[in-house]
């Protein structure tokens, strides 16, 4: 029986806050991007996944991170926490270039295997949230979705809501979407979004 490939993401370190793609380590290796609306829990996700309370800042206030902010795992391996977008209180310009600088991402960057995309249970499959469905399967990137806050929810209820997300997307065809239900304040579901980052960041090189 072949053994699963272990990556420790405990050993992320922060490397570089990026305004500009340009300004990002050099398109080698593989790398992992998080993404999710403002108020989704992104950066908490990100910390219980990484087992790192403050690897990336938690703030009450909505669209903090306006950056691409990397962490190295080791070398050619790495996390990029994407801007928070949704309820970020930020002129339309600035928007508008978050916007143009994420299409450019998903479009040019060849190091990118995958993207953990956080939405609140409650409310999930928001129009910012299928823009970034649409970036991906544009661009053939896998998405990986983490159903966050499901301790607000009765296990039915976030049962139910995980089955009709899934239902949905099927539906809509927008490439490779995997899915489950996640707690960062519990750290719910921890272990299965880490095998998932792992083999994507893991897996062979394709051939040149």
């Amino acid at each position: 029986m072949q053994t699963p490939p272990v990556l420790d993401l405990r050993r992320a370190e922060f490397t570089i806050a990026a305004q500009r793609i340009r300004q990002l380590p050099a398109d080698s290796g593989r790398e992992v991007a998080f993404a999710g609306r403002s108020n989704a829990g992104k950066s908490s996700s990100l910390n219980a996944i990484a087992g790192r309370n403050a690897l990336a800042r938690v703030s009450k206030t909505p669209g903090r991170t306006q950056q691409l902010v990397v962490f190295e795992l080791e070398p050619g391996l790495r996390l990029i926490d994407l801007p928070g977008y949704g309820y970020a209180k930020v002129p339309p310009a600035m928007k508008a270039l978050w916007e143009q600088t994420m299409d450019e991402y998903f479009r040019t960057r060849r190091s990118l295997s995958g993207l953990v995309l956080i939405m609140d249970v409650r409310h999930p499959l928001r129009d910012f949230d299928r823009q970034m469905l649409e970036f991906c399967a544009a661009a053939a990137i896998p998405v990986h979705i983490l159903l966050n806050k499901s301790d607000k929810l009765k296990r039915g209820a976030a049962t139910n809501t995980l089955l009709a997300v899934q239902r949905e997307l099927e539906q809509a065809q927008l490439g490779e979407i995997s899915m489950q239900l996640f707690s960062a304040l519990r750290s719910t579901g921890v272990d299965d979004a880490r095998k998932v980052i792992t083999r994507w960041l893991l897996q062979e090189q394709p051939d040149e």
